[in-house]
């Protein structure tokens, strides 16, 4: 499980269906889930951090008060407890990869067809831009250099349309940037392939973290 840093409080509040508000008061008020601050002071949460709060948050809806619910995972992490995961249950789910590197988008392609994931490359914002129109993409993964960095452009467009996740990434640290441009994660070039594969299962509701969840 990684633990590196990615998914934007926005993204765990919708993959939760839990308020910004309650995710900053839980990490003000108990201390135990605290999100990492990018440069631009957005709170940036790892993986395992998504499955502690979805703990909390089945603890609640199971009837247990907040500060109960917090006791408890505090409880189960101090004795090694480890909240797993599922691996992918989604085949044939479409992902528009978005890649300006012919050669990375053919690694990358091969790692999420081993999946089980319908991939779509694209090598250019037009034909990616064409291609998600016409194919409609549950997940859409961009190099935000795509086409002299009209990938952002892109986040843009397919975060205003709302029918998918996107995973923007990029040889450049502009996670703030990517991330004020849409994208629900940043991703930072070299990827590592483990990684990805992991973001994306919890993107598309392959894992335990958004299971059954819609899409936005």
């Amino acid at each position: 499980m990684t633990k590196t840093p990615v998914f934007s409080i926005g993204t765990v509040a919708d993959l939760l269906d839990v308020p910004t508000s309650t995710l900053r008061t839980w990490e003000d008020r108990y201390g135990l889930i605290v999100p990492e601050r990018s440069s631009g002071g957005q709170r940036l949460y790892t993986r395992e951090q998504v499955e502690q709060l979805r703990f909390v948050k089945a603890s609640i809806d199971g009837g247990m008060q907040p500060g109960d619910a917090h006791r408890v995972l505090s409880d189960r992490l101090a004795s090694g407890d480890v909240l797993t995961t599922p691996g992918p249950e989604a085949p044939h789910i479409a992902v528009l990869l978005a890649e300006r590197d012919p050669f990375a988008a053919g690694l990358t392609d091969f790692f999420l067809r081993t999946e089980g994931y319908r991939v779509l490359v694209a090598l250019s914002a037009d034909e990616a831009m064409a291609t998600f129109v016409q194919e409609k993409p549950e997940l859409v993964v961009v190099d935000l250099l795509l086409s002299d960095g009209a990938g952002y452009e892109l986040c843009r467009r397919a975060s205003e349309w709302g029918q998918a996740r996107i995973i923007a990434i990029s040889s450049l640290d502009t996670r703030d940037r990517a991330l004020d441009a849409g994208a629900d994660v940043f991703l930072q070039k070299p990827l590592d392939p483990m990684q990805l594969i992991s973001v994306v299962r919890d993107m598309l509701g392959s894992s335990a973290v958004t299971a059954h969840r819609p899409l936005k």
